[in-house]
């Protein structure tokens, strides 16, 4: 785990309601298939899928083994894989699946044998996206704005506050950041918020300590919010074992974004 995403194995059982986040969403069934069910209410089911950021869904990993990655949409890795993503809900084709499912299978059986997760992780991304990522760069004025917020410990930054940092108007730097980043500037500070959120409820294990550190009101605020973006309860990261690692992408103003301490969550 990291700020802005995650790697996740579990055998999972049941229907996740419907949510919608910023993160890449990318589902890898083991054995058996996962479905995914998209705003259309049409399910789609295949070994590895793909969500598009900030698309409504929901899931069923029909009790098989799977693996879960969130992948930052403002990493370089992940805008290189949005450039494929031509709809909601994108099925992998299973010959991009052959090389990286065992390798996977190995990881979710025997985590230790895999000093390097980030590797792993950009290796995923790579399999599904192959080639060389393109030099793509957000308007240095939304870059700006956003490698603040990384670096702060302070979440609570306005839309004034931003627009100052990038020397806009604030009509201007909103209209800008939506077209940039395909969200508004406030639902991307309430994503960045649960994103820091996650990594505290896995090191922390309290819902009102994790509410605490990312700047939400209480524990019943951090509670909506994983629902409405998680489709769950927060309280579900705290039944797994988590490591804390930094960031295995680098985000598009070239810097590897803001590093989380190495820590055992279980």
């Amino acid at each position: 785990m990291w700020e802005g995403g995650f790697l996740l194995t579990a055998r999972a059982r049941g229907i996740v309601p419907a949510h919608a986040h910023h993160a890449i969403q990318i589902v890898i069934a083991l054995d058996g298939t996962a479905a995914i069910c998209g705003s259309d209410r049409q399910w789609h089911e295949a070994q590895g899928l793909v969500v598009r950021p900030d698309a409504e869904h929901s899931f069923d990993c029909n009790g098989a083994l799977g693996v879960m990655l969130f992948v930052d949409p403002e990493s370089t890795e992940g805008a290189w894989l949005s450039t494929s993503l031509r709809q909601d809900i994108t099925i992998v084709a299973g010959t991009r699946l052959d090389a990286m499912v065992p390798e996977l299978r190995t990881f979710a059986e025997r985590p230790d044998e895999f000093p390097d997760v980030a590797a792993l992780i950009r290796r995923c991304i790579h399999g599904l996206r192959p080639g060389l990522a393109p030099a793509r760069r957000l308007d240095a004025r939304v870059t700006t704005v956003i490698d603040v917020i990384r670096a702060s410990d302070d979440l609570r930054m306005s839309l004034e506050q931003a627009a100052d940092k990038a020397c806009l108007s604030s009509t201007r730097f909103a209209h800008l950041f939506k077209e940039q980043v395909g969200l508004p500037f406030s639902r991307y500070m309430l994503w960045r918020k649960l994103t820091r959120a996650m990594v505290a409820v896995a090191s922390e294990r309290t819902i009102a300590a994790a509410a605490h550190a990312p700047d939400f009101a209480d524990a019943a605020h951090l509670t909506r919010t994983f629902y409405q973006m998680v489709g769950m309860a927060p309280s579900v990261l705290m039944r797994g074992d988590f490591i804390e690692i930094p960031s295995p992408f680098a985000t598009l103003s070239g810097d590897v974004a803001r590093p989380v301490a190495p820590r055992s969550a279980g």
